[in-house]
């Protein structure tokens, strides 16, 4: 790829695309932010860097005290990392610190969901559910996570995701369960959006045995699901939230988890005393000085309320491909966060053969997305997926033309398992 503005990346060779994956769920306000590119100018100019150890700077403060504005309930301390991976690292050591500090030394397992992503390092990928990230890896991975199914398949009436929670707590013992990490929106086995009441029941099962409940927001947050945090969607709040990508609209790197007050409180008055826990790059003037104009920028350009008015042209463009075309099972998401989930024919109730399914996903679809001028996700995660996530900017114009393109991607890849490859 060689430049990009707006909702299109072009490449080396002329060939201009429509990212309908903002990078990867990130470039949140749109590619070629003069704004933002003169904020990180002006801060390197000022002061390129400056530890977090035993001081601070206007730029980590000022963003830290912006993200607590926007974020649910007490969740009012901020702690910068530089990716999503170390953000839920994050999480998981101060979930430990914070039982050790209240005494229960013996709370360690975490308990995540089948399929959920939640980064590459060794403590994130451990609890992350997709089989095949972990398996080369087991021998190094602590003994902690425990996972249960997620919520596919749930309704309102039968919150079996939510019931598999509490019975692990039961059966591995609450004395030993350290905290619940879940994605609003679960991105792994493609947007799954959980039914209504199941962040309530999460928030209470982890209530009544004392374990924290953290939010991975790396993707939900920032407007990706119409709210500055995805959690406000579905009215929780939870102990911990990780962030990152949106957080700065991926024009440097940069994330963190964000914590309710009384936890720290917690931690401040125990023998522990401080969360033990920092890194070199933790909260970079330049990448917090771009997190702060970027929030500022989304106020501003009332982005939430702009996604919020056009998600359900997002989603009626989906649902025609769905009626258009058979091989579709079903559309899932919103926000501007969806998935169409693959079959070989929803007619005929057949799904797709073991080898075609293969094919698909490891370069067919991508090869006919690149045709069409599309970069989205051909998904593997427990499903043949396409999934969506464009700049929170597009609008109706934008929008239309993701969908055309899918149409067309969507066209072919039907040829071709009818037998014209």
């Amino acid at each position: 790829m060689d430049h990009a503005d707006g909702c299109y990346v072009t490449d080396s060779e002329g060939k201009r695309y429509l990212d309908g994956l903002a990078g990867l769920f990130c470039t949140n306000l749109g590619h070629g932010r003069s704004d933002l590119a003169a904020e990180a100018s002006k801060q390197m100019e000022r002061m390129a860097f400056y530890p977090n150890w035993g001081f601070t700077h206007e730029p980590v403060s000022k963003a830290a005290s912006m993200i607590a504005e926007v974020a649910p309930g007490d969740l009012e301390d901020v702690f910068f990392v530089s990716s999503g991976s170390e953000a839920v690292e994050s999480a998981l050591k101060f979930a430990r610190n914070y039982h050790v500090a209240c005494g229960d030394e013996s709370r360690y397992k975490v308990i995540s969901r089948e399929w959920s992503y939640h980064g590459t390092t060794i403590a994130a990928l451990a609890v992350t559910g997709v089989p095949k990230f972990r398996k080369h890896f087991m021998p190094m991975l602590w003994d902690g996570p425990r996972h249960v199914r997620n919520t596919h398949g749930d309704t309102a009436d039968a919150l079996a995701s939510a019931t598999a929670v509490e019975d692990m707590i039961l059966a591995e013992g609450p004395e030993t369960v350290a905290m619940v990490i879940a994605e609003p929106v679960q991105n792994g086995r493609g947007c799954l959006v959980p039914p209504d009441g199941y962040w309530q029941e999460l928030r209470r099962i982890c209530d009544r045995y004392g374990v924290l409940l953290c939010a991975d927001e790396v993707i939900c947050s920032f407007g990706r699901l119409g709210h500055f945090f995805g959690s406000e969607r579905f009215g929780v709040v939870p102990d911990m939230i990780t962030f990152a990508k949106g957080v700065t609209s991926a024009y440097l790197p940069l994330g963190g988890v964000v914590v309710r007050r009384p936890l720290l409180e917690q931690i401040w008055e125990s023998e522990v005393g401080l969360f033990n826990h920092g890194s070199t790059f933790g909260g970079h003037p330049v990448a917090t000085a771009v997190a702060k104009a970027n929030i500022q920028a989304m106020h501003d350009e009332q982005i939430m309320q702009h996604v919020r008015s056009h998600e359900d042209t997002m989603r009626a463009g989906f649902e025609s491909l769905v009626e258009r075309h058979d091989i579709v099972r079903e559309v899932r998401g919103t926000g501007y966060f969806y998935a169409l989930e693959l079959m070989a024919s929803r007619e005929r109730g057949l799904d797709l053969s073991e080898p075609d399914a293969l094919a698909l996903q490891q370069g067919v679809l991508l090869s006919m997305c690149k045709e069409a001028g599309l970069l989205i996700r051909p998904d593997d995660r427990g499903a043949t997926m396409l999934v969506f996530s464009p700049p929170l900017i597009a609008g109706e114009a934008v929008i239309a033309d993701m969908h055309a393109k899918a149409d067309q991607v969507l066209t072919r890849a039907a040829a071709w398992l009818a037998g014209d490859r």
